[in-house]
């Protein structure tokens, strides 16, 4: 009898969240996570369908950061010596950090282990989260698809809600630091507030910026040209600015419960609650349900390659505060997999980090079929844990899948069922893969790396970058 497809729910994306909207300030609370709290898995008669077990729906205490000595086995101790040397001269300075969401996606993952690392070197750094109406979010939402190159027509109404939340965020915060960090769009006007700021002001964009939708663009361009410097995460991202600009690549925690070694039963255990055979090949997408990672695709992708390769496919994600097209996404998704059931699709609230580590561990190969991304840290976890990946060649995507070495870059539906072929029936190769996108990842994007480069544009834009 044919199984029911699987669609396994947890958490509410939607719903107000008080860590979500609350001001963060000193030490950055943890994204919270769990260790998986399914049921144990049942025993069902043949042709019982099977309730799909429930992940936490809140999340737990935050497990502590780790501390800079914990890095010393994956770095090295000379690495470390040398962060603790550069924010020897940034003492006494301050920083602050603006996004728009405290959980869900890469920014706010970033943040939380990006900020207890500059305490501890002495930088205090605060966290501040904008707040804003679903209004305001739908429309950032637009301007990140059309900053990605989608079409879209900017209306008056929509400049004045922009830059009408700004202000209300603008009135509630305040900017007594040495250093002000603006991460994408979202917050990008707080910098009306400069001129009673006596701070260096910094835009940080991560998203891909290489043929943004020209209105969308001129609006906000004015804004950042009102800042001392924009980073963005690739070369072709940067845009003719009359500030300087940096190239900070996005990095991940090798230590975070997303990233860190997990004990095989606990593998197992996640794959076994969620219906995952792993005796046959496992095929793994974690994203948001956004259309941008195609997941769709994905779908199509998978069911070309069915007929010649014996797989499974996981969609794994859910969505961020900041984001509210997921569920349409997400029934999109559904609609593709058609019932069939080797489709395992996951709605997972943003606390189940060891849920998705183990689902990245467990995968035969990881797949991120982006149409636009910033940089894709999906891309760059799947690569640490030595998977052979399979990735959109866009954004920043191909400054870690370096085709035929580090991963599989492809740009079609087509290409992406190929090279899942591929990589099934040529293991020897595909194990290859991964051990060198390990490698990469380790010499390029552990967060060490980025806070040594904030460390170094700090000391740049405070002065200090000579003592």
């Amino acid at each position: 009898m044919k199984k029911p497809l699987k669609t396994v729910w947890g958490g509410d994306f939607t719903a107000e969240n008080p860590a979500e909207r609350a001001t963060l300030s000193g030490q950055a609370t943890e994204v919270p996570k769990t260790q998986p709290s399914v049921a144990p898995v049942l025993k069902f008669q043949e042709g019982e369908r099977q309730k799909p077990p429930r992940v936490s729906d809140t999340p737990p205490a935050p497990s502590p950061p780790p501390k800079l000595t914990d890095y010393q086995p994956i770095i090295g101790e000379a690495a470390l010596d040398e962060l603790r040397f550069l924010a020897t001269s940034l003492r006494g300075k301050t920083a602050k950090m603006v996004n728009s969401t405290a959980v869900g996606g890469g920014v706010a993952e970033m943040l939380n282990r990006l900020i207890p690392l500059l305490g501890e070197v002495e930088v205090p750094t605060r966290w501040d989260v904008i707040t804003g109406g679903n209004d305001f979010f739908e429309l950032t939402k637009a301007f990140h698809n059309a900053l990605h190159g989608g079409d879209y027509t900017l209306t008056n109404e929509g400049r004045e809600l922009f830059l009408a939340y700004n202000e209300q965020n603008q009135q509630r915060m305040t900017f007594d630091e040495d250093m002000i960090v603006i991460h994408d769009p979202q917050p990008a006007a707080l910098i009306n507030a400069r001129d009673k700021s006596h701070a260096r002001w910094i835009w940080r964009c991560h998203i891909d910026l290489s043929n943004p939708n020209p209105e969308v663009w001129e609006f906000l361009r004015p804004m950042i040209e009102h800042y001392d410097a924009a980073i963005f995460s690739s070369p072709s991202f940067a845009r003719q600015l009359p500030v300087p600009q940096y190239l900070f690549y996005p990095c991940i925690d090798p230590l975070s419960e997303k990233n860190k070694d997990l004990d095989e039963s606990v593998i197992q255990r996640v794959c076994d609650d969620f219906g995952i055979d792993r005796t046959r090949p496992i095929i793994t997408q974690i994203s948001r349900f956004d259309r941008l990672k195609d997941p769709v695709g994905v779908v199509q992708a998978y069911k070309l390659a069915k007929p010649y390769v014996d797989c499974q496919l996981v969609l794994a994600g859910g969505g961020a505060s900041d984001d509210p097209e997921g569920a349409v996404v997400l029934q999109e998704v559904e609609a593709a997999a058609e019932g069939d059931p080797d489709i395992i699709i996951l709605n997972l609230p943003p606390w189940c980090a060891i849920e998705i580590n183990a689902l990245q561990r467990a995968s035969t190969i990881v797949i991120q079929k982006s149409l636009r991304e910033g940089f894709g840290l999906t891309v760059t976890e799947a690569l640490w844990k030595g998977k052979p990946t399979i990735a959109g060649a866009v954004g920043g995507i191909p400054n870690q899948v370096i085709p035929k070495l580090t991963g599989m870059l492809v740009h079609s539906i087509e290409g992406c069922a190929y090279q899942i072929r591929y990589l099934l029936t040529h293991p020897e190769f595909a194990m290859q893969l991964g051990r060198n996108g390990q490698e990469h990842v380790k010499e390029n994007f552990l967060m060490t790396t980025n806070l040594r480069r904030w460390l170094l544009l700090f000391r740049i834009m405070s002065g200090t970058s000579g003592n």
